[in-house]
């Protein structure tokens, strides 16, 4: 049996994996994944639990599903807290945890149980409020987002503080633990607001370019579609600012990359490159204005789908694999890798056990956010993708022949849909699970009315809290 690896991922917040040269866009520069790409594992097919940021960082946590922790949207009211983290688990089984950067959980990072936190930064109570779904909140307001790009002085003060800590951890302390040890370094580029450095804001004045696809297209124009862009504001978003985003994601997407490049120096500066296992992944993806769309709250491609890109010892040069994975098998990994034991009841499967083409494995991903009146989920397998919707159309995609999900063939295609509906009823009962979490939300606006924390307006928590 090999000895344990440690493991190290960078977790980054809102990118979108086809703005990376490893998932084929020619025209950013992000040598660092090409370079964990070329010399470990690309997973091709790779999803969030659920498109938005606490939802998806409470899921991967607690290694269970977004409608298990009912962590549904950004606001932290009425949370369950009691959860195991993975944090928690490693400790007792004697691999040293460590956080560092954004949390966004179901409960503060110090109440999670990691053996070591740096730097960390909890979502302000109450969170989001602006979460109900029957009426559906209008988030008045984010239409002004769109200006909010561009070069400026100092873009990433906490991203640049939290990989400065982690970089001094990984070559001060790494190698003197006496014992594996599991680092999460979270931070919160490329997600908008897109500041950026002047020196990549000039380097990608190429990229002011408009989406391919937009509102004319069916899938822009379906209830969901309609519902999140409503609530957004962002129906009239002005082409000059659309230009100027889409600039700007290149530009933080750039800095990504570097930071990953300075996580793989430390790694080589320790002497730890050789037994530890990098891993790199967002938790979750950015529409940028596809089908009029843009952040995430949507089960597309480019909101549900993250980049997963993991070399070291466990992973060798294993190439592209098409199986479908999910950030859950992230946090199993931190098991494999550090030769723990996954606790009972932890979702995923470690990325390292999973084969190239397993044609009957699937992944799941679900949304019960802000900007939808109802929920959604997803399950995609081989080359079709079902998106599962209540009080609208189910949508059935081939990705391999639809990459860009332009052609719903739900009703062309009932056998698949069938037994993609089978799949997704093997993990939970949509039906109830959506009225569970109608119930849920409701309690939370009740609470939020009742002691008047609608103090936690769009303003304060703009670029942040959706």
């Amino acid at each position: 049996m090999p000895p344990p690896s440690n493991v190290v991922l960078l977790l980054s917040d809102e990118h979108n994996p086809f703005f990376s040269s490893p998932y084929g866009d020619t025209r950013i520069d992000t040598p660092n994944m090409q370079r964990m790409a070329n010399g470990g594992a690309l997973f091709q097919n790779a999803y969030c639990p659920s498109p938005l940021c606490l939802p998806c960082r409470a899921a991967f946590t607690a290694g269970r599903y977004a409608h298990e922790t009912q962590a549904y949207n950004n606001s932290n009211v009425n949370l369950t807290t009691d959860f195991d983290t993975w944090g928690r688990a490693l400790d007792r089984q004697g691999v040293h945890s460590v956080m560092v950067g954004k949390v966004d959980a179901f409960a503060p990072s110090s109440d999670l149980g990691y053996s070591e936190e740096i730097v960390t930064g909890d979502r302000a109570f109450p969170g989001d409020t602006n979460i109900s779904r029957n009426p559906m909140a209008i988030r008045h307001g984010a239409n002004e987002r769109c200006w909010q790009f561009g070069p400026k002085n100092d873009p990433y003060p906490h991203d640049d503080c939290a990989i400065e800590n982690a970089i001094h951890w990984l070559e001060t302390k790494a190698s003197g633990i006496g014992k594996p040890f599991a680092m999460a370094i979270n931070i919160l580029a490329p997600h908008f607001p897109h500041y950026c450095h002047h020196n990549t804001w000039d380097k990608y004045a190429f990229a002011e370019d408009l989406p391919k696809y937009g509102t004319e297209e069916e899938s822009a124009q379906h209830p969901r579609s309609i519902e999140q862009k409503k609530h957004f504001q962002v129906e009239a978003f002005p082409e000059e600012a659309v230009r100027g985003l889409r600039r700007g994601y290149y530009a933080c997407v750039d800095y990504v990359d570097q930071q990953l490049g300075r996580i793989m120096k430390a790694l080589e500066n320790a002497g730890i490159s050789g037994s530890t296992n990098l891993i790199y992944a967002s938790d979750h993806g950015e529409m940028l204005g596809k089908f009029g769309m843009w952040w995430k709250c949507s089960l597309y491609e480019d909101s549900a789908r993250i980049p997963i890109i993991a070399t070291g010892p466990d992973f060798g040069n294993r190439g592209i694999i098409k199986t479908p994975v999910n950030l859950l098998d992230v946090q199993a990994e931190f098991f494999k890798s550090t030769g723990a034991t996954i606790p009972e009841g932890m979702k995923g499967r470690a990325l390292s056990e999973i084969s190239n083409d397993e044609p009957e494995t699937f992944a799941f991903s679900e949304y019960h956010g802000h900007g939808a009146s109802e929920s959604a989920f997803m399950v995609r397998k081989g080359e079709w993708k079902l998106i599962y919707h209540f009080n609208a159309p189910h949508q059935l995609f081939n990705l391999s022949n639809d990459p860009d999900e332009l052609d719903n063939l739900y009703d062309a295609e009932p056998r698949v849909a069938n037994e993609l509906e089978n799949d997704l009823r093997s993990i939970c009962d949509p039906d109830a699970e959506n009225k569970r979490a109608h119930e849920f939300v409701n309690g939370q606006v009740a609470t939020i009315e009742e002691e008047d924390l609608s103090y936690a307006i769009y303003d304060r928590n703009i670029g942040k809290s959706s």
